[in-house]
Parts: C-alpha cells; structure tokens; sequence
C-alpha cells in the first residue's frame, strides 16, 4: 500500500487544494480542511493509503489539475 502526500509550496491557493481533496481523494469539506491545513503548517499533508495503481494514479491527477490552473502543487506516493 502506498500513502499519497500533498506538499506545501508558496504560490498553490488553499481554496484549491480543498477543492482537489474533494474532488480527487472524496474527502468532506472538513476532512479536506484539515488536510489542506496540515499541509500549510507542516509541509506535508496525507491524502489517503491507496494500491500502487490507485495511488500512481491520484499523484498523476493532482499534477494534471495543478497544472491546468497554474499552481506548482507537488503530489508523491510513499511505500507504507
């Protein structure tokens, strides 16, 4: 299993990485709140704990989406 990570970074608005938690990882908008915040303060924030493929693939989304608006959001998996 792999953990998918969001990290911080000074130009990516919390509004859409809220909007992403929601729409890619299926979180509530509190759920995607605390992530987002998480990430904001500590650098780093988990998404969720997916199969290699699944994983692979929400890394994947969050680049796409990040770089149709602009943002330089960074997505990685780790090994759990």
């Amino acid at each position: 299993m792999y953990r998918v990570l969001l990290h911080n970074d000074d130009y990516t608005t919390m509004d859409f990485v809220v909007e992403l938690l929601i729409s890619v990882f299926h979180k509530s908008f509190e759920e995607a709140t605390e992530i987002m915040l998480k990430v904001h303060r500590a650098g780093t924030g988990v998404c969720g704990t997916y199969t290699h493929e699944v994983a692979e693939t929400k890394v994947e989304t969050v680049h796409g989406l990040a770089s149709e608006r602009g943002f330089p959001l960074k997505s990685s998996m780790e090994k759990v």
